[in-house]
């Protein structure tokens, strides 16, 4: 470790370059702008703005064509002998309507967005900051084109073109979150991503297995968290934000507060935040089937239905959370960057809140469901090096281990056994991600993964009356699961206005478990699987025109078996048990789509997608026999035996459409519209509708800046889904639902009336606030086991320094 130090520190003397700072502001208002993005390609060299707005551009020095481009703003392309004869001081004209940006979850790489056939999408810091997300899955929801399933308070469940859970894949810093036993029930993993520590935010939509590997069928989520930056002359650079929040429907108490030390090789950041969350008030109008008149109490060693002095207010749903973030740079010359991250979030216990309604016997059916604290810890070392030579021009690597940790703790109503379940996951992975430009026209993109989950997993069943314990069954069995995989991706640019991109993968999946036959009479005690994997993409991006993009992709994709699939055990619903499956393959995804964008007379932007995924040998539930037996006694109740199986086929398509338009002083309005159709196959061979393809849904925003002010006046909005057409699986579930005339459940339309504003009072304060849900409407996203907050208030101040 010392000879490592050492020779860290002798690199800090080989930095000689002679910084050329440029200063990037907006036009309007003369402020700062943070996160511009300068590249070029001629030099493959690009650069980033620090929270005042400067750059150091000395690798971009004397490259014929530099584009600048940042979100929200008009991009523009120019040389550096032109960005000399402004003094290095650029001005941006603030404008939504761009047909590209920046992007890196396509290859890893930054690209333009516009040179990428998949569509992709981004949030900015600015645009979080104004929205005030709870959760990194609201944060997504702000977007207009993700959907968020939500079971309970604390969760958050990304649904993407009719995929979810473990049909989708999460990146932090460039770092696969999933892990080996994301289910293909709702996850709340996301969680754990803290809003506040986050610089920027992609998603890419459709199959992104050719660089992301199994999973990446419907979309790939990526969250880059705070970089640290550098000083730019000889003094520390001291920069950092503390905001407060309050907000009236869960009577939040939100603080954070990060710090960035930088001097001219390194830079530290620290981020701390926690959040306090009370039970979540619905709103007052719609359906009452959503009211909770009632909730579970334990009292004088009883358990005992309470009448709820506020039926809108949804008990239990309360929780905290805490986030820790410290990251360390290293950049001893202009080829060199190393960057260390350390993350850690953990949750308080938070109940489950639609577990809490389901009855049995005309009574509750539990006196306690919750899941146990969530804990994340990721530790993660990225280092890049940029050089042209005979292998790569850039290169990346990503060594991260990470720790989850997560239970599940519930009691029968009345019954004295409590049953706590602990899931350990260990996750390993490493990354080393190439560039090469190969001529004129070849951008070549290229590189090995390795990923290995160790899973542990235990039970214990406790007598709350005799305060004895003893070993229960787990959930999961001891499992390893690896994956190793090698991709290759070329961009040729054909000409000015034809770019094709393809790329390969070939993936090897290995899986060794080992089952406990103490509880259950599984007729194995190990299972092991090996498969390998190869997906590819193909697609073409034409641009008749600067303000023209038409683009199409056609692509693979795979989500192989994890122990989740292979190993897992559990209640899926009252009289139903799904048991372990040794005998499994990895389902693949088949995807095309087109995409058209088209910006008219620089005020009004046109963006229309349509795809369609067909998804075979898919993994789902069926009725399986155990021991030759179809039922089994399983939590005191006889249930049908059901396992996981390649067993179903499935058919996803819809449209994406969006709008903007610039309007006159200042004013602007944007409109997102998503439609998904998913259809999949029935034991008898019958279809149904898919379960994760949401109704129709979209937000229309009426936007105004001008100087220090920015509001909003915006619309969220979802279709309703009948009885007739909700998934059959859905259809038992009417503890969630509202209840037709006919006394069956169904998925209620719904809208939201909101408005955002954010003031700058100074240089150094900002005030942020809005009132969310106007028209205090009671609604529940589809699939949802909790409803979405009644009107509520929210107030932030932050304070920059």
């Amino acid at each position: 470790m010392k000879k490592i130090i050492l020779l860290m520190v002798l690199l800090g003397f080989v930095y000689t370059t002679n910084a050329q700072i440029i200063t990037i502001q907006d036009q309007d208002t003369e402020q700062a702008l943070e996160l511009v993005t300068l590249i070029s390609k001629s030099t493959n060299a690009y650069a980033t703005t620090n929270s005042k707005g400067q750059a150091d551009i000395s690798a971009l020095k004397d490259a014929e064509k530099i584009e600048i481009r940042t979100l929200g703003y008009k991009s523009q392309v120019k040389s550096y002998d032109e960005l000399q004869s402004s003094n290095f001081l650029i001005l941006m004209e603030p404008s939504n309507i761009s047909m590209d940006e920046v992007v890196v979850s396509a290859t890893r790489w930054n690209q333009s967005s516009s040179d990428i056939p998949s569509k992709v999408v981004s949030i900015s810091s600015k645009e979080i900051a104004l929205q005030n997300p709870q959760t990194a899955a609201d944060l997504l929801g702000i977007s207009g084109k993700v959907f968020i399933q939500k079971s309970q308070q604390g969760g958050g469940s990304p649904m993407i073109r009719g995929f979810a859970t473990n049909r989708l894949v999460y990146t932090i810093d460039g770092v696969r979150m999933n892990t080996a036993i994301f289910r293909g029930g709702n996850l709340q993993n996301i969680i754990s991503l803290d809003p506040f520590a986050t610089e920027h935010t992609e998603v890419l939509f459709g199959p992104g297995s050719v660089i992301y590997g199994s999973d990446a069928i419907g979309g790939v989520m990526s969250f880059q968290t705070l970089t640290p930056q550098f000083s730019l002359d000889d003094k520390p650079f001291i920069t950092g934000k503390a905001v407060t929040r309050y907000a009236s429907a869960n009577n939040e108490k939100t603080a954070h507060l990060d710090v960035n030390v930088g001097w001219k090789k390194w830079a530290f950041t620290t981020s701390i935040t926690s959040y306090d969350y009370e039970d979540l008030k619905q709103g007052s109008n719609g359906p009452d089937e959503f009211l909770r008149p009632n909730y579970v109490k334990r009292q004088d060693s009883m358990d005992v239905v309470v009448t709820n002095e506020d039926p809108r207010v949804q008990n239990p749903s309360a929780y905290s959370q805490i986030n820790l973030m410290q990251k360390v740079r290293f950049k001893p010359n202009e080829n060199w960057d190393f960057q260390y991250g350390l993350h850690y979030s953990e949750t308080s216990e938070y109940g489950r809140y639609d577990r809490h309604q389901r009855m049995r016997d005309g009574a509750p059916r539990y006196g306690e469901w919750k899941y146990g604290p969530q804990k994340w810890m990721m530790n993660n070392l990225n280092f890049s090096h940029s050089k042209q030579n005979n292998i790569y021009d850039q290169l990346s690597v990503r060594l991260a281990v990470q720790n989850f940790e997560e239970s599940r703790i519930s009691r029968n109503f009345n019954d004295a056994n409590r049953e706590t379940r602990v899931e350990k996951v260990d996750a390993y992975s490493a990354n080393i991600d190439f560039t090469k430009a190969i001529g004129s026209q070849h951008e070549l993109y290229y590189g090995l993964e390795l990923v290995t989950n160790e899973v542990n997993s235990t039970g214990t069943d406790l007598n709350i009356e005799t305060g004895v314990s003893q070993a229960g069954p787990s959930r999961y069995p001891e499992a390893t699961w690896s994956s190793y995989a090698a991709y290759v991706s070329d961009q040729f640019t054909i000409n000015n206005q034809v770019l094709l991109q393809g790329g390969l993968r070939y993936n090897f999946i290995k899986l060794d478990a080992e089952f406990d036959t103490n509880f259950y009479p599984f007729p194995f005690e190990t299972a092991s699987l090996e498969n390998g994997n190869l997906t590819g993409s193909l697609g073409v991006v034409y641009k008749p025109a600067d303000d023209w993009v038409i683009s199409s992709n056609a692509s693979t994709a795979f989500r192989a078996p994890n122990v989740d699939d292979v190993g897992k055990v559990f209640d899926s619903e009252p009289g139903s048990v799904v048991i372990p499956n040794p005998d499994l393959e990895a389902e693949y995804a088949y995807n095309i789509d087109l995409g058209i964008a088209k910006v008219f007379s620089d005020v009004v932007k046109v963006d229309v997608t349509g795809y369609y995924t067909h998804l075979k040998n898919a993994l789902v539930r069926r009725d399986f026999k155990l021991n030759g037996q179809d039922s089994i006694v399983y939590d005191g109740e006889l249930s049908q035996v059901q396992a996981i199986q390649n067993a179903a086929e499935a058919n996803v398509y819809g449209v994406q459409a969006g709008v903007e338009v610039k309007l006159p002083n200042g004013f602007g309005f944007s409109s997102d519209f998503n439609y998904q159709y998913g259809e999949e196959e029935l034991d008898d061979g019958t279809t149904s509708r898919s379960r994760h393809a949401a109704p129709w849904f979209g937000v229309s925003r009426l936007t105004y800046g001008a100087q220090n002010l920015n509001m909003q006046v915006y619309m969220n909005y979802s279709g309703k889904r009948d009885f007739e057409d909700l998934p059959e699986g859905e259809k038992s579930k009417t503890e969630i639902y509202a209840i037709d005339e006919n006394g069956n459940p169904y998925a209620a339309g719904w809208y939201t009336l909101n408005y955002k504003a954010s003031y700058r009072l100074s240089d150094m304060f900002t005030v942020t606030g809005g009132l969310e849900n106007i028209t205090d409407r009671r609604y529940r996203p589809y699939s949802s086991g909790i409803s979405g907050a009644g009107r509520n208030f929210i107030l932030s101040l932050r304070a920059n320094f």
